[in-house]
């Protein structure tokens, strides 16, 4: 493998060091705008309920500089630059609604709340989430074109062996709009065939560095094992007094069962392989959700609430509620609410017998509210006292635990977060009696996709399939 100098073919324009501020200011005066007009234009929808004079600019400051203040604890103005946009789009609805709850506490404080037209502010809030984001996604078009016409770039010099390197520059290559160019790549281990990621391949050290320095390059990614500590120590040695940014992106993905990503563990870098796989600001938005829809919804459903009790206490002797014990997260034992559904009977004392197709102990109203998934309806509560989550896991017996713990691989991880009323299992159509244990395995499968690949975007979209298609299942019984 030869080393080349691609200093007659590539053209380099180094990175604005101003334009991510800039880019930053107008997304915040952007945001500032977005509140202000949609507001104004809610008004025009109810012109014969108009807010007292002096409230509608109260209201409009305060919700103004809360977001400015809210919006970067949701890293809303650092940059996205090679992220996920339907990540973000969802961590700006979730900052929205923290800062209209802060104005509804605002208003309450006040004793305003009867000033305020509901259908304005219902108005007002879609209305300014759907410009927030709108606006970050015109100004993400707008930096993908710059960037694909050459300017606004991140040039990167990609250290590797083998695959991982290859799929690194590969992924750079994909994501045009991004702003990352690879612009040349060393080969950690001579003959891993670096050369396969079609970018200028050096194996001398001096060479590469020369590089580097020559044309400005501003990122260095190690796409490194984890045994090859000198390498990496010698990299960040040398370009230690240099304006360089030197990422380590490891391969861990043989080892580790989650991408928990670095955290800093009392003052030093740390990477997760086994823990929890959400980090501590992802809980925190998670939990916020959480408490707030299920608060939501159990005012909303009070009528059904009292309508099933009420059918259940009729149905049949015994109590409306059926409690049992199960597992949450870190392993953590809380008492589970359910509507009552079967007769009742007594069980054998270390032995739970799931419910089966026709079973005799089943109520009439019990089976209706299997089918429909009405019996989970109390679980809300749960979410709301923190024992579980809107979304994620559901949470078997304690004997089943037991069991399935000893011959279903990662069954055991699934309870690394809170357990949820509904999950990517269940919307996936893996409910009901698990008879088979690789019917359980098919469960803790996705149950493990879903922590591996969680995001805000995705429990919006088992909701969503929940309540769309969700609640009814065949397997429900």
């Amino acid at each position: 493998m030869s080393t080349t100098s691609p200093t007659s073919s590539v053209a380099f324009r180094p990175e604005a060091p101003a334009a991510s501020g800039l880019i930053e200011l107008v997304v915040r005066v952007l945001d500032v705008v977005s509140i202000v007009v949609c507001a104004r234009l809610a008004s025009t929808l109810r012109v014969d309920h108009p807010l007292p004079q002096g409230l509608d600019m109260t209201l409009l400051t305060f919700a103004a500089a809360f977001a400015l203040v809210v919006f970067p604890v949701f890293s809303l103005y650092q940059s996205w630059r090679g992220r996920s946009m339907l990540l973000l789009a969802a961590k700006v609805a979730l900052a929205w609604a923290v800062v209209q709850i802060g104005v509804l506490v605002l208003l309450f404080g006040l004793h305003r709340t009867e000033s305020i037209s509901r259908v304005w502010f219902i108005c007002w809030t879609v209305f300014t989430c759907a410009s927030l984001i709108g606006t970050r996604l015109a100004v993400r078009s707008v930096l993908s074109r710059v960037r694909n016409a050459g300017l606004n770039l991140r040039h990167v010099a990609i250290v590797g062996c083998g695959t991982h390197c290859h799929d690194i520059a590969r992924n750079i290559r994909r994501s045009p709009g991004s702003g990352f160019r690879a612009v040349a790549a060393f080969d950690a281990r001579p003959g891993s065939d670096v050369s396969r990621t079609r970018i200028p391949t050096f194996n001398d050290f001096n060479g590469f560095v020369g590089f580097v320095r020559r044309h400005a390059v501003r990122e260095i990614w190690l796409a490194l094992p984890l045994s090859e500590e000198q390498t990496i120590l010698k990299f960040v040695n040398e370009f230690h007094d240099d304006f360089v940014n030197v990422r380590f992106i490891p391969d861990v993905r043989s080892m580790a069962l989650f991408d928990g990503g670095v955290t800093d563990l009392i003052g030093m870098p740390a990477i997760s392989l086994v823990g929890s796989p959400l980090p501590a600001h992802a809980l925190l938005k998670k939990e916020i959700f959480d408490r707030i829809f299920a608060a939501l919804a159990l005012i909303a459903l009070m009528p059904v609430l009292a309508s099933v009790a009420l059918a259940v206490k009729l149905s049949s002797p015994g109590p409306v509620f059926f409690t049992q014990k199960r597992k949450g997260a870190d392993g953590r034992v809380f008492r589970i609410y359910k509507f009552r559904t079967m007769k009742l009977h007594t069980e054998q004392a270390g032995h739970l017998k799931q419910a089966t197709r026709d079973d005799p102990r089943i109520t009439r109203v019990g089976a209706l509210l299997r089918r429909t998934s009405l019996d989970e309806l109390p679980q809300f509560y749960n979410v709301l006292r923190g024992d579980m989550s809107v979304v994620g896991p559901r949470p078997h017996a304690l004997e089943h635990d037991e069991l399935y713990q000893k011959i279903v691989s990662g069954y055991l991880q699934r309870y690394r977060i809170k357990p949820g009323i509904t999950g990517w299992a269940q919307v996936n159509g893996h409910r009901g009696e698990t008879d088979r244990v690789e019917k359980m395995e098919r469960r803790v499968e996705h149950d493990l996709y879903y922590l591996r690949h969680w995001s805000f975007a995705l429990d919006m979209r088992i909701v969503a399939a929940t309540v769309l298609h969700g609640l009814v299942n065949r397997n429900a019984y």
